[in-house]
Protein backbone atom coordinates (compact mmCIF):
# COMPACT_ATOMS: atom_id res chain seq x y z
CA UNK A 1 0.00 0.00 0.00
CA UNK A 2 1.25 3.33 -1.20
CA UNK A 3 1.17 6.83 0.16
CA UNK A 4 3.82 10.07 -0.71
CA UNK A 5 4.46 12.51 1.44
CA UNK A 6 5.74 16.08 0.46
CA UNK A 7 6.91 18.05 3.43
CA UNK A 8 5.76 21.71 3.85
CA UNK A 9 8.10 24.53 5.60
CA UNK A 10 8.31 27.12 7.86
CA UNK A 11 10.35 30.42 7.09
CA UNK A 12 13.57 28.77 8.86
CA UNK A 13 13.32 25.58 6.41
CA UNK A 14 12.12 23.23 9.07
CA UNK A 15 9.27 21.10 8.36
CA UNK A 16 6.46 22.20 9.41
CA UNK A 17 3.67 19.48 8.39
CA UNK A 18 3.27 16.89 5.30
CA UNK A 19 0.94 16.95 2.39
CA UNK A 20 0.14 13.20 1.86
CA UNK A 21 -0.83 12.37 -1.08
CA UNK A 22 -2.58 9.42 -3.40
CA UNK A 23 -0.14 6.95 -5.02
CA UNK A 24 -1.60 4.07 -6.80
CA UNK A 25 1.70 2.09 -6.85
CA UNK A 26 5.35 2.46 -5.62
CA UNK A 27 6.83 4.02 -9.08
CA UNK A 28 4.26 6.67 -9.68
CA UNK A 29 5.94 9.88 -9.46
CA UNK A 30 2.47 11.63 -9.71
CA UNK A 31 -1.49 11.83 -9.18
CA UNK A 32 -2.64 9.57 -11.65
CA UNK A 33 -5.88 10.89 -12.33
CA UNK A 34 -8.05 8.58 -9.46
CA UNK A 35 -11.50 9.87 -8.38
CA UNK A 36 -10.79 12.22 -5.46
CA UNK A 37 -13.24 10.79 -3.26
CA UNK A 38 -11.59 7.45 -3.97
CA UNK A 39 -8.12 8.82 -3.21
CA UNK A 40 -8.66 10.18 -0.10
CA UNK A 41 -10.12 7.09 1.55
CA UNK A 42 -7.23 5.20 0.46
CA UNK A 43 -4.79 8.10 1.58
CA UNK A 44 -6.45 7.44 4.72
CA UNK A 45 -6.81 3.69 5.14
CA UNK A 46 -3.10 3.09 4.08
CA UNK A 47 -1.90 5.82 6.16
CA UNK A 48 -3.62 4.65 9.34
CA UNK A 49 -4.03 0.74 8.58
CA UNK A 50 -1.04 -0.52 6.85
CA UNK A 51 1.69 2.79 7.39
CA UNK A 52 0.54 4.27 10.70
CA UNK A 53 -0.57 7.82 11.21
CA UNK A 54 2.85 8.09 13.92
CA UNK A 55 5.25 6.48 11.12
CA UNK A 56 4.43 8.81 8.39
CA UNK A 57 4.28 12.11 10.47
CA UNK A 58 7.42 11.98 13.10
CA UNK A 59 5.17 14.37 15.16
CA UNK A 60 4.20 16.66 12.55
CA UNK A 61 0.71 17.69 11.00
CA UNK A 62 -0.88 16.30 8.68
CA UNK A 63 -2.59 17.68 5.32
CA UNK A 64 -5.62 15.34 3.58
CA UNK A 65 -7.49 16.88 0.59
CA UNK A 66 -10.91 16.35 1.09
CA UNK A 67 -13.45 17.68 -1.45
CA UNK A 68 -17.34 18.04 -0.96
CA UNK A 69 -18.33 13.89 -0.60
CA UNK A 70 -15.41 13.40 1.32
CA UNK A 71 -16.07 16.20 3.99
CA UNK A 72 -19.61 15.54 3.77
CA UNK A 73 -19.15 11.77 5.34
CA UNK A 74 -17.36 12.44 8.19
CA UNK A 75 -14.61 10.48 7.64
CA UNK A 76 -11.75 12.96 8.97
CA UNK A 77 -12.76 11.86 12.39
CA UNK A 78 -11.07 8.75 12.26
CA UNK A 79 -7.85 11.11 11.58
CA UNK A 80 -5.88 12.70 15.11
CA UNK A 81 -7.10 16.18 15.41
CA UNK A 82 -4.50 18.05 16.66
CA UNK A 83 -2.25 16.56 13.84
CA UNK A 84 -4.50 16.79 11.15
CA UNK A 85 -4.90 19.40 8.48
CA UNK A 86 -7.99 19.42 6.20
CA UNK A 87 -7.14 20.86 3.22
CA UNK A 88 -10.13 21.71 1.22
CA UNK A 89 -10.22 21.05 -3.16
CA UNK A 90 -10.54 24.38 -4.81
CA UNK A 91 -13.88 23.04 -6.35
CA UNK A 92 -15.69 22.44 -3.29
CA UNK A 93 -18.93 25.23 -3.37
CA UNK A 94 -19.40 26.94 -0.13
CA UNK A 95 -23.10 26.14 0.42
CA UNK A 96 -24.99 25.87 3.80
CA UNK A 97 -24.29 22.00 3.88
CA UNK A 98 -20.65 22.09 3.60
CA UNK A 99 -20.76 25.43 6.04
CA UNK A 100 -22.17 24.01 8.92
CA UNK A 101 -19.30 20.67 8.35
CA UNK A 102 -16.98 22.86 8.34
CA UNK A 103 -17.90 24.37 11.21
CA UNK A 104 -18.18 20.85 12.66
CA UNK A 105 -14.98 19.94 11.62
CA UNK A 106 -13.09 23.34 13.28
CA UNK A 107 -15.48 22.53 16.88
CA UNK A 108 -13.59 19.36 17.17
CA UNK A 109 -10.15 20.83 16.78
CA UNK A 110 -9.48 19.58 13.06
CA UNK A 111 -7.05 22.95 11.25
CA UNK A 112 -8.54 23.87 8.03
CA UNK A 113 -6.78 24.91 4.60
CA UNK A 114 -8.05 26.06 1.29
CA UNK A 115 -6.20 24.45 -1.15
CA UNK A 116 -5.02 26.39 -4.43
CA UNK A 117 -6.72 29.70 -3.16
CA UNK A 118 -8.13 32.12 -5.37
CA UNK A 119 -10.42 34.99 -3.56
CA UNK A 120 -14.00 35.86 -4.91
CA UNK A 121 -17.10 36.62 -3.29
CA UNK A 122 -17.96 32.45 -3.56
CA UNK A 123 -15.00 31.89 -0.83
CA UNK A 124 -15.22 34.58 1.58
CA UNK A 125 -17.30 32.28 3.80
CA UNK A 126 -15.03 29.66 3.70
CA UNK A 127 -12.21 32.09 4.81
CA UNK A 128 -14.06 33.12 7.77
CA UNK A 129 -13.47 29.37 8.72
CA UNK A 130 -10.05 28.90 7.46
CA UNK A 131 -6.23 28.87 9.18
CA UNK A 132 -4.48 28.48 6.28
CA UNK A 133 -4.70 29.30 2.76
CA UNK A 134 -2.40 27.97 0.12
CA UNK A 135 -1.47 30.12 -3.06
CA UNK A 136 0.32 28.74 -5.95
CA UNK A 137 3.76 30.19 -7.15
CA UNK A 138 2.38 30.97 -10.80
CA UNK A 139 -0.45 33.45 -9.32
CA UNK A 140 0.31 36.81 -10.72
CA UNK A 141 3.16 38.47 -7.85
CA UNK A 142 0.93 41.40 -7.38
CA UNK A 143 -2.17 39.53 -6.29
CA UNK A 144 -0.11 37.01 -4.38
CA UNK A 145 0.37 40.12 -1.93
CA UNK A 146 -2.90 41.47 -1.68
CA UNK A 147 -4.34 37.75 -0.41
CA UNK A 148 -0.88 38.04 1.56
CA UNK A 149 -1.94 41.37 3.23
CA UNK A 150 -5.74 40.58 3.20
CA UNK A 151 -4.98 36.70 4.84
CA UNK A 152 -2.44 38.51 7.31
CA UNK A 153 -4.82 40.97 8.94
CA UNK A 154 -7.10 38.42 9.80
CA UNK A 155 -5.11 36.14 11.37
CA UNK A 156 -4.93 33.82 8.48
CA UNK A 157 -1.68 32.23 7.75
CA UNK A 158 -0.46 31.65 3.76
CA UNK A 159 1.30 29.16 2.22
CA UNK A 160 3.36 29.65 -0.72
CA UNK A 161 3.15 26.05 -2.82
CA UNK A 162 4.86 24.94 -5.92
CA UNK A 163 7.80 26.60 -5.59
CA UNK A 164 10.07 25.38 -7.62
CA UNK A 165 13.33 27.31 -8.18
CA UNK A 166 15.45 28.85 -5.19
CA UNK A 167 14.26 32.73 -6.78
CA UNK A 168 10.85 31.50 -6.32
CA UNK A 169 10.88 30.93 -2.44
CA UNK A 170 13.50 34.16 -2.03
CA UNK A 171 10.79 35.89 -3.57
CA UNK A 172 7.76 34.33 -1.59
CA UNK A 173 10.42 34.48 1.65
CA UNK A 174 10.30 38.04 1.07
CA UNK A 175 7.12 38.83 0.52
CA UNK A 176 5.73 37.31 3.59
CA UNK A 177 4.97 33.65 3.14
CA UNK A 178 4.37 31.99 6.14
CA UNK A 179 4.79 28.22 4.95
CA UNK A 180 6.52 26.82 1.55
CA UNK A 181 6.02 23.81 -0.18
CA UNK A 182 7.14 22.82 -3.89
CA UNK A 183 9.89 20.50 -5.37
CA UNK A 184 12.16 22.60 -4.86
CA UNK A 185 12.54 21.85 -1.02
CA UNK A 186 11.80 18.01 -1.75
CA UNK A 187 9.77 16.18 -4.38
CA UNK A 188 7.26 13.60 -2.69
CA UNK A 189 8.41 10.42 -0.76
CA UNK A 190 6.37 7.54 -1.25
CA UNK A 191 6.12 5.46 1.90
CA UNK A 192 5.33 1.63 1.45
CA UNK A 193 3.09 -0.45 3.91
CA UNK A 194 1.22 -3.93 4.01
CA UNK A 195 -2.06 -3.60 4.39
CA UNK A 196 -3.69 -6.39 7.08
CA UNK A 197 -6.66 -8.23 5.60
CA UNK A 198 -10.00 -8.20 7.38
CA UNK A 199 -9.75 -11.78 8.77
CA UNK A 200 -6.93 -10.91 10.44
CA UNK A 201 -7.47 -7.41 11.51
CA UNK A 202 -11.19 -8.87 13.01
CA UNK A 203 -8.99 -11.88 14.93
CA UNK A 204 -6.33 -8.98 16.58
CA UNK A 205 -9.91 -7.48 17.40
CA UNK A 206 -10.50 -10.25 19.19
CA UNK A 207 -7.07 -10.83 20.92
CA UNK A 208 -7.47 -6.86 22.08
CA UNK A 209 -10.72 -7.78 23.98
CA UNK A 210 -9.69 -10.94 25.38
CA UNK A 211 -6.99 -9.24 27.26
CA UNK A 212 -8.94 -6.49 28.89
CA UNK A 213 -8.72 -6.45 32.84
CA UNK A 214 -12.13 -7.26 33.20
CA UNK A 215 -13.54 -9.18 30.39
CA UNK A 216 -16.88 -8.18 28.45
CA UNK A 217 -18.91 -10.99 27.35
CA UNK A 218 -21.60 -9.01 25.28
CA UNK A 219 -18.71 -7.52 23.16
CA UNK A 220 -16.74 -11.01 23.07
CA UNK A 221 -19.83 -12.76 22.17
CA UNK A 222 -20.67 -10.30 19.79
CA UNK A 223 -17.04 -10.21 17.76
CA UNK A 224 -16.84 -14.54 17.79
CA UNK A 225 -20.39 -14.42 16.20
CA UNK A 226 -19.17 -12.50 13.06
CA UNK A 227 -17.37 -15.53 11.78
CA UNK A 228 -18.96 -18.83 11.27
CA UNK A 229 -15.41 -20.92 11.72
CA UNK A 230 -14.59 -19.24 15.43
CA UNK A 231 -18.25 -19.78 16.13
CA UNK A 232 -18.16 -23.13 15.46
CA UNK A 233 -14.55 -23.90 17.33
CA UNK A 234 -15.53 -22.45 20.40
CA UNK A 235 -18.83 -24.37 20.29
CA UNK A 236 -16.99 -28.14 19.82
CA UNK A 237 -14.74 -27.50 21.87
CA UNK A 238 -16.91 -26.43 24.96
CA UNK A 239 -18.89 -29.33 24.44
CA UNK A 240 -15.75 -31.81 24.20
CA UNK A 241 -15.41 -34.23 26.23
CA UNK A 242 -12.27 -32.22 28.35
CA UNK A 243 -15.27 -30.92 30.22
CA UNK A 244 -17.16 -33.54 31.30
CA UNK A 245 -20.72 -32.09 30.56
CA UNK A 246 -23.89 -34.19 30.01
CA UNK A 247 -25.91 -31.34 28.01
CA UNK A 248 -24.81 -29.72 25.11
CA UNK A 249 -24.09 -25.97 24.96
CA UNK A 250 -26.32 -24.17 21.67
CA UNK A 251 -24.99 -20.42 23.01
CA UNK A 252 -21.70 -18.43 22.17
CA UNK A 253 -22.26 -16.88 25.70
CA UNK A 254 -22.58 -20.16 27.50
CA UNK A 255 -19.74 -21.25 25.88
CA UNK A 256 -17.69 -18.67 26.65
CA UNK A 257 -19.07 -19.19 31.07
CA UNK A 258 -17.80 -22.85 30.69
CA UNK A 259 -14.19 -21.85 29.63
CA UNK A 260 -13.63 -19.00 32.23
CA UNK A 261 -11.57 -16.12 31.93
CA UNK A 262 -8.30 -17.96 31.65
CA UNK A 263 -9.75 -20.89 28.82
CA UNK A 264 -11.27 -18.00 27.06
CA UNK A 265 -7.80 -16.14 26.66
CA UNK A 266 -6.06 -19.24 25.75
CA UNK A 267 -8.81 -20.48 22.91
CA UNK A 268 -9.03 -17.12 21.44
CA UNK A 269 -5.17 -16.75 20.95
CA UNK A 270 -5.35 -20.17 19.82
CA UNK A 271 -7.79 -20.10 17.67
CA UNK A 272 -7.38 -16.72 16.26
CA UNK A 273 -3.74 -17.95 15.16
CA UNK A 274 -4.13 -19.99 12.37
CA UNK A 275 -6.41 -17.34 10.46
CA UNK A 276 -3.54 -14.53 11.19
CA UNK A 277 -0.82 -16.93 10.29
CA UNK A 278 -3.45 -18.15 7.16
CA UNK A 279 -1.40 -17.47 3.91
CA UNK A 280 2.38 -18.31 5.94
CA UNK A 281 4.00 -21.72 6.56
CA UNK A 282 2.25 -24.45 8.99
CA UNK A 283 5.35 -24.68 10.73
CA UNK A 284 5.30 -20.83 11.31
CA UNK A 285 2.02 -21.68 13.49
CA UNK A 286 3.23 -25.07 14.66
CA UNK A 287 6.72 -22.80 15.77
CA UNK A 288 4.69 -20.66 18.00
CA UNK A 289 2.31 -23.07 19.69
CA UNK A 290 5.37 -25.17 21.08
CA UNK A 291 6.73 -21.61 22.38
CA UNK A 292 4.06 -20.84 24.11
CA UNK A 293 3.10 -24.38 25.13
CA UNK A 294 6.90 -24.83 26.35
CA UNK A 295 6.56 -20.72 28.20
CA UNK A 296 3.18 -21.72 30.28
CA UNK A 297 4.87 -25.06 31.35
CA UNK A 298 8.20 -22.91 32.55
CA UNK A 299 5.32 -20.47 34.43
CA UNK A 300 4.03 -23.08 35.84
CA UNK A 301 6.88 -24.91 36.94
CA UNK A 302 8.40 -21.61 38.36
CA UNK A 303 5.40 -21.42 40.58
CA UNK A 304 4.57 -17.17 40.47
CA UNK A 305 1.28 -17.68 38.92
CA UNK A 306 2.45 -16.45 35.25
CA UNK A 307 1.58 -19.17 33.39
CA UNK A 308 -1.60 -17.38 31.24
CA UNK A 309 0.93 -14.61 30.84
CA UNK A 310 4.02 -16.93 29.67
CA UNK A 311 1.66 -18.58 27.45
CA UNK A 312 1.04 -15.71 24.90
CA UNK A 313 4.32 -14.07 25.42
CA UNK A 314 5.57 -17.28 23.49
CA UNK A 315 2.57 -17.51 21.60
CA UNK A 316 3.31 -13.89 19.96
CA UNK A 317 6.73 -13.91 19.92
CA UNK A 318 6.98 -14.64 15.84
CA UNK A 319 4.09 -11.77 15.05
CA UNK A 320 6.37 -10.27 13.04
CA UNK A 321 6.88 -13.23 10.19
CA UNK A 322 2.93 -13.41 11.10
CA UNK A 323 2.07 -10.04 10.04
CA UNK A 324 5.38 -9.25 8.02
CA UNK A 325 5.35 -6.24 10.03
CA UNK A 326 8.25 -5.07 12.14
CA UNK A 327 7.64 -6.32 15.76
CA UNK A 328 6.94 -3.02 17.67
CA UNK A 329 4.55 -2.06 14.64
CA UNK A 330 2.69 -5.59 15.14
CA UNK A 331 2.54 -5.50 19.37
CA UNK A 332 1.07 -1.47 18.39
CA UNK A 333 -1.87 -3.34 16.53
CA UNK A 334 -2.26 -5.58 19.22
CA UNK A 335 -1.94 -3.96 22.26
CA UNK A 336 -1.02 -6.52 24.92
CA UNK A 337 -1.09 -6.00 28.50
CA UNK A 338 2.21 -3.95 29.37
CA UNK A 339 4.31 -6.59 31.14
CA UNK A 340 4.03 -9.17 27.66
CA UNK A 341 4.33 -5.91 25.65
CA UNK A 342 7.82 -5.14 27.55
CA UNK A 343 9.11 -8.56 27.33
CA UNK A 344 8.54 -9.50 23.50
CA UNK A 345 10.13 -5.90 22.73
CA UNK A 346 12.76 -6.71 24.77
CA UNK A 347 12.23 -3.57 27.50
CA UNK A 348 11.19 -5.97 30.03
CA UNK A 349 13.47 -5.83 33.66
CA UNK A 350 16.30 -8.46 33.22
CA UNK A 351 14.93 -9.62 36.46
CA UNK A 352 11.48 -10.15 35.32
CA UNK A 353 9.94 -13.62 35.49
CA UNK A 354 8.25 -13.82 32.31
CA UNK A 355 11.81 -12.00 30.63
CA UNK A 356 13.46 -14.93 32.24
CA UNK A 357 11.34 -17.56 31.03
CA UNK A 358 10.95 -16.43 27.22
CA UNK A 359 14.99 -16.03 27.23
CA UNK A 360 15.49 -19.51 28.77
CA UNK A 361 13.26 -21.12 26.02
CA UNK A 362 14.84 -18.68 23.63
CA UNK A 363 18.55 -20.28 24.72
CA UNK A 364 16.83 -23.83 24.63
CA UNK A 365 16.06 -23.46 20.77
CA UNK A 366 19.39 -22.10 20.31
CA UNK A 367 21.08 -25.13 21.90
CA UNK A 368 23.07 -22.30 24.71
CA UNK A 369 23.26 -25.20 27.27
CA UNK A 370 25.27 -22.99 29.46
CA UNK A 371 22.65 -20.32 29.07
CA UNK A 372 19.73 -22.65 29.87
CA UNK A 373 21.41 -23.79 32.97
CA UNK A 374 21.89 -20.12 34.36
CA UNK A 375 18.39 -19.17 33.66
CA UNK A 376 16.85 -22.60 35.08
CA UNK A 377 18.38 -21.80 38.46
CA UNK A 378 17.46 -17.88 38.62
CA UNK A 379 13.80 -19.35 37.83
CA UNK A 380 14.55 -22.36 40.48
CA UNK A 381 13.54 -25.11 37.82
CA UNK A 382 15.84 -27.88 37.38
CA UNK A 383 16.98 -28.55 33.95
CA UNK A 384 15.62 -31.84 33.63
CA UNK A 385 12.17 -30.13 34.02
CA UNK A 386 13.12 -27.50 31.52
CA UNK A 387 13.72 -30.45 28.90
CA UNK A 388 10.51 -32.18 30.16
CA UNK A 389 8.16 -29.12 29.11
CA UNK A 390 10.17 -28.80 26.11
CA UNK A 391 9.13 -32.78 25.32
CA UNK A 392 5.58 -32.37 26.05
CA UNK A 393 5.33 -28.92 24.20
CA UNK A 394 6.16 -30.36 20.80
CA UNK A 395 3.25 -33.26 20.46
CA UNK A 396 0.71 -30.87 21.91
CA UNK A 397 1.41 -28.07 19.37
CA UNK A 398 1.19 -30.44 16.30
CA UNK A 399 -1.95 -31.99 17.56
CA UNK A 400 -3.38 -28.30 17.75
CA UNK A 401 -1.47 -27.01 14.08
CA UNK A 402 -3.25 -30.13 12.21
CA UNK A 403 -6.32 -29.87 13.80
CA UNK A 404 -7.18 -26.06 12.78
Amino acid sequence: MFVARQPIFDRNRKVWAYELLFRADGAATHYDGAEPSSATREVISHGMLSIGWDKMLRGKHGSINFGRDMLLQDLYSSLPPGQTIIELTEDIEADDEVLEAVRGVRDQGYRIALDDFRPGPRMDSLVELADLVKVEMDTPKEKQEIILREMHSRGIRVLSEKVETDTEFRWALRAGFDYFQGNFFAHPVILQGTQIPAMKIQCLRLIQEAHRAELDFTRLTALISQDVSLSYKLLRYANSARFGRQGKIHSIRRALVVLGEYGIRKWIAIAALPAIAGDKPSELVTHSLVRGRFCELLGQASGQGVEDQAFLVGLFSMLDALLDRPLNDALEELGLALPLDSVLRGMAPEESVLNQIYNLVRRYEAADWDGVDVLAGKLGTPSEVVGAAYREALPWADELAHAS
